[in-house]
């Protein structure tokens, strides 16, 4: 596998960690253990039944608490402890033939599960401000296929998993500033004093 492709996987992963990062780990690790990947030194780490174990335990849980409103924002904050750093190992790892994890990937990969950790709690927060539940079951049942599909298809044909998470990052990022600025009007035009209450001697002088 070439360099590009290998690079391209890495990026695959990180962002993929920022959105499910024990669902990630889990999958890789139970491919690799399976034989169904041949996992590069320094990410067959994630075979080990103990790292199987504890994502495996970690993802049930999240899978869960992502799922009711209010849990969930307050599970992303947490997971940003987790999500960004894995997603710079799991970048650098792809990315090392011998085990050395270099400063670049680890900075790329960073980056990458910061963005779509930010994508995706930033909406789910904003989809919290309405009371009704369904939107946050569709989307993190959402997230769930989106993590599960980009692993079957990272590997198997990397570059149309990118081009499948660049559209889902746009649109993700679209959605946000829509809402956003759906909020934003709302209220502001709920702060606005109305022309009676501001002028409350106008009618008494009439």
């Amino acid at each position: 596998m070439s360099e590009a492709h290998l690079f391209v996987i890495g990026i695959l992963l990180a962002w993929m960690a920022g959105i499910r990062v024990y669902l990630t780990v889990f999958g890789l690790g139970l491919a690799g253990a399976l034989g169904w990947l041949d996992l590069p030194p320094a990410l067959q780490v994630t075979q080990s039944w103990w790292v199987l174990g504890t994502s495996g335990a970690l993802a049930v849980a999240e899978f869960f608490a992502d799922k009711i409103p209010g849990v969930d924002s307050g599970w992303d904050l947490l997971q940003t402890l987790a999500r960004v750093p894995a997603g710079a190992f799991l970048a650098a790892a792809t990315l090392s033939p011998d085990g050395q994890l270099s400063g670049g990937a680890l900075a790329a990969g960073a980056g990458v599960a910061l963005t779509s950790h930010l994508l995706k709690s930033g909406s789910r927060a904003l989809m919290n401000t309405s009371p009704e539940p369904v939107s946050n079951w569709t989307a993190s049942i959402t997230e769930d296929a989106v993590v599960v599909g980009g692993l079957a298809l990272a590997f198997a044909h990397p570059w149309l998993a990118l081009i499948a998470v660049v559209g889902i990052s746009v649109m993700l990022a679209v959605l946000v500033w829509w809402v956003w600025r759906k909020l934003s009007r709302g209220i502001r035009s709920l702060l606005r004093p109305s022309p009676a209450a501001s002028m409350p001697g106008q009618r008494n002088e009439q």
